[in-house]
């Protein structure tokens, strides 16, 4: 059993979530002994495809009449392509037309969570569509609790040892929460706000332009930057702040959990049955509460929940994930033939 993994445009989305997902793939079948390939050209098995660009569908097309397998990895919905780039909100119904239309291609589809699972069931044309729900994962060999790490992260940015220290991660984009971000910044000047993360402003909405355009003595913009420096910084902060309004799942929520980070994430239904409210995470609705929270917490009003938190990563281990891409794999292969 040979695997295409295919990712069109990887240089491109390397730097984003569905990047990291990528090499989680790649690090999950190294550990399962399963045999990939990333160059479409050779001879496979099974085409595990993870975007819905045009190169990609009309790949999909000609496996489909080779007789090939195909598991469509469904990162993407409709509903965490809103409120994204410039005309998004407008353009979400075609977006969801397309992507059904390439989803439908898959003899099974992968999508990271239970709640990414039930949405793509409620669209036309997927209802009884074969859908697993796994985790892209977390290499928790890398993304562990380490002092030495959040020393280095202080000493780069000058942070003190008396500063408080709040950070955020994600693209320029409304959907990950980044107007919000700063605007508690604003709103409490006595902590430091540090944002991780990079996409282009020409295709960003005004509100995320203005914001990242803000100039304040308490907040930075450090652009995109390698794990390394993501390890560092969710060791050497004082919180990590996730104001994401929709996900599929979110990775750095569980690379939080696995460096043992408190946070506070917006209360979405993603998070529902995931984390539980003042036991591994804490959740706010709106500004007023990520503003009352982030005060109780720095202020000792609140506890710690990271020993809480931790099994969460551990669940998404990329091994856990390696042994469920090839259960997948195994059904396509052989429960399908006589489909």
């Amino acid at each position: 059993m040979k695997v295409l993994l295919y990712t069109e445009g990887l240089k491109t989305v390397g730097k984003s979530g569905l990047g990291k997902a990528i090499k989680h793939q790649m690090a999950a079948l190294e550990r399962e002994n399963i045999e990939y390939t990333l160059n479409p050209k050779d001879d496979y098995d099974i085409l595990h495809i993870n975007t819905y660009f045009l190169k990609s569908y009309f790949l999909a097309r000609k496996a489909k009449r080779l007789g090939k397998k195909i598991v469509y990895h469904a990162h993407s919905t409709e509903e965490d392509y809103k409120n994204g780039f410039i005309l998004s909100h407008q353009t979400s119904k075609l977006f969801k037309w397309w992507l059904t239309r390439c989803y439908s291609m898959g003899d099974v589809l992968i999508t990271p969570t239970p709640y990414s699972k039930k949405l793509l069931q409620s669209y036309p044309g997927l209802e009884n569509k074969k859908i697993y729900a796994i985790s892209n994962g977390i290499d928790l060999d890398f993304f562990c609790s380490n002092k030495k790490y959040g020393e280095e992260f202080r000493k780069k940015y000058g942070y003190s040892k008396k500063d408080k220290v709040i950070i955020g991660i994600g693209l320029y984009i409304e959907r990950k929460g980044i107007v919000d971000f700063v605007e508690l910044a604003k709103r409490l000047p006595q902590y430091k706000f540090i944002w991780f993360g990079y996409s282009p402003l020409s295709v960003a909405t005004k509100k995320v332009r203005d914001a990242v355009h803000t100039t304040l003595d308490n907040l930075t913009f450090a652009g995109y930057v390698e794990r390394e420096e993501i390890r560092a910084a969710l060791n050497g902060c004082d919180l990590y702040l996730f104001p994401t309004l929709e996900e599929t799942e979110g990775i750095p929520i569980i690379e939080a959990c696995a460096c043992q980070t408190d946070a506070i994430i917006r209360d979405i239904p993603i998070f529902e049955e995931w984390f539980q409210e003042g036991y591994d995470v804490y959740k706010a609705k709106d500004l007023d509460e990520f503003e009352k929270k982030i005060k109780d917490f720095l202020d000792g009003k609140l506890p710690s929940l990271v020993k809480n938190a931790l099994p969460q990563a551990k669940e998404r281990d990329i091994q856990e994930v390696g042994k469920k891409l090839k259960e997948v794999y195994k059904f396509v292969m052989e429960e399908t033939q006589s489909v």
